[in-house]
């Protein structure tokens, strides 16, 4: 029977019926199929910033200055321009070319790092060589409301690694932040007041007295050694023996280190019940790459619940890197609570890839109160993105590099995917190729992209056109375009910038 797909269709079939348990959302977000942005007012005139992101509720528009000196937060405002008959774009006034259209009242917080130089004579002590040091490193925790800055933490001659929030991770009220130069996760909670508080850092030590009892072992251990040296005779020299101060300093392997290796040394064992099997394997398995495995360095960070992190391993060079994919690479789950390793898998494993592809929403760690995130499309919630993976999967001329290649993006960046309906892909078709939910430049293209129902009739519902409307004049110039979609209303954001220093062209999408 056919049915008809019109707003009023829909309310009306809302109205009688009742969706099937569990599908109310995925139900109720069909009416965007008739709520498209329509209209598109091209080259707005605005400051020359850089745009970084729509906040999750859809109250802020967060922005950059060019020089990255200054944060600029736009509060959406309701549309202030309005006709009673149908109305053309050219009819618009010059001042509804520069607002916004929406607004929420809801106090929320904002978290922005901001670093220095680097720091060529910083000390060593402690740190990995080969790791630059940032002379400092300060993360503000503000109210976006009014730009008041609640609380500070700051790093000095240290490492982290700012770029595409690779370095930090946010879930619920926790925040993960990696030290890459000291090997270190510092966990912290953001309170509703308004303050960073230091929970747990995860690197030389695993638990809270674990540097105490290190201490108090040492003290002990240096004691013995005075008592024997009371005990030599008077002259050591004439018994080939040469006095020497004891050493205070005894080389320990980090505390997630040691349980990493634990970790590897016990699985190798369990695999063979035959003694002598078991110590062949062990050389081969284990002693034979003891060095590698002591040589790893942390990369990157994400929470898969308030208990449990997912942690990137690699060489030193793949984690101070732009592009570590052609770097051997491992993981390993960590649990906070216990201390212990619960998984360890190298960046080629089948195992591990066929849990990212089954269950690549578990990956995707959401803020619990975070609805709109929820629904964002994967392989493992879509049937037609798991479509696509497979078809990747077939084309594949090597297995092996396949894996390494969808593996690379774990752990996930924080906060990296758009919740817009719009790339729903239940709902809609689009070219990933050139816009997909997650927040990376892509290669701007004169041509418009659309979007095209997912149902029948498969029929235009949209298009995004970047750039100016007569298309570029300058067809040598290298264009990068970015996309801002509004969490749930029909409203999006294109902007277009060259590798030169000329003015973004920035062109709003909306409904009419």
């Amino acid at each position: 029977m056919f049915r008809r797909h019109n707003v009023a269709a829909r309310i009306f079939d809302r109205q009688i019926s009742t969706a099937a348990p569990g599908t109310s959302v995925h139900h109720t977000r069909r009416f965007y199929e008739n709520l498209v942005p329509n209209c598109t007012i091209y080259e707005v005139e605005c400051p020359d910033h850089l745009y970084r992101k729509i906040t999750e509720d859809g109250q802020y528009l967060i922005c950059f200055s060019r020089n990255h000196q200054d944060l600029i937060v736009y509060r959406p405002t309701w549309l202030s321009y309005s006709c009673k008959e149908e109305c053309n774009t050219n009819d618009l006034p010059p001042k509804a070319k520069r607002t916004f259209f929406f607004t929420w009242r809801v106090i929320q917080f904002g978290l922005f790092a901001t670093s220095t130089t680097q720091n060529h004579d910083a000390p060593v002590g402690g740190a990995v060589q080969g790791v630059p040091s940032i002379e400092k490193i300060t993360f503000h925790l503000l109210r976006l409301e009014d730009g008041v800055v609640l609380d500070q933490k700051c790093f000095h001659n240290d490492f982290i690694n700012l770029a595409h929030n690779m370095g930090v991770f946010l879930y619920d009220d926790l925040l993960a932040i990696v030290s890459i130069r000291y090997q270190t996760i510092h966990i912290l909670q953001i309170r509703d007041s308004g303050n960073l508080v230091d929970i747990r850092a995860i690197g030389t030590f695993c638990r809270e007295d674990d540097e105490l009892f290190l201490n108090s072992s040492t003290q002990s251990m240096l004691s013995h050694e005075n008592g024997k040296l009371h005990q030599l005779p008077e002259n050591p020299v004439e018994n080939g023996l040469h006095q020497s101060e004891p050493s205070s300093e005894y080389c320990f392997l980090s505390g997630i280190k040691q349980r990493l290796l634990s970790f590897i040394f016990r699985g190798i064992w369990n695999e063979e019940p035959d003694q002598a099997l078991r110590v062949q394997s062990l050389k081969k398995k284990f002693y034979f790459h003891f060095q590698d495995y002591v040589d790893l360095v942390i990369w990157k960070v994400q929470f898969l619940d308030r208990h449990h992190l997912l942690i990137k391993f690699g060489s030193v060079d793949g984690g101070v890197s732009r592009n570590a994919d052609q770097h051997p690479a491992f993981f390993a789950v960590y649990n906070m609570e216990t201390t212990e390793i619960a998984a360890f898998y190298q960046n080629t494993a089948d195992e591990l890839y066929l849990l990212f592809e089954q269950f690549c929403d578990h990956f995707h760690a959401t803020s619990r109160n975070s609805l709109y995130l929820n629904f964002i499309s994967s392989h493992s919630n879509n049937m037609h993105a798991r479509e696509q993976l497979r078809s990747a999967k077939n084309k594949a001329s090597s297995s092996l590099q396949f894996v390494k290649k969808m593996l690379v993006s774990l752990p996930f960046s924080c906060q990296s995917q758009s919740p817009s309906p719009y790339f729903d892909q239940s709902l809609f078709r689009f070219d990933e190729k050139l816009i997909s939910a997650t927040d990376r430049h892509r290669q701007s293209t004169d041509h418009p992209i659309k979007f095209i129902l997912r149902r029948p009739p498969n029929t235009l519902k949209f298009k995004i056109k970047t750039g100016p409307e007569a298309g570029s004049t300058d067809s040598r110039t290298k264009k990068i375009s970015s996309f801002l979609f509004h969490p749930f209303l029909p409203l999006a954001l294109s902007i277009q910038q060259n590798l030169s220093l000329q003015p973004s062209v920035v062109n709003i999408h909306f409904r009419k």
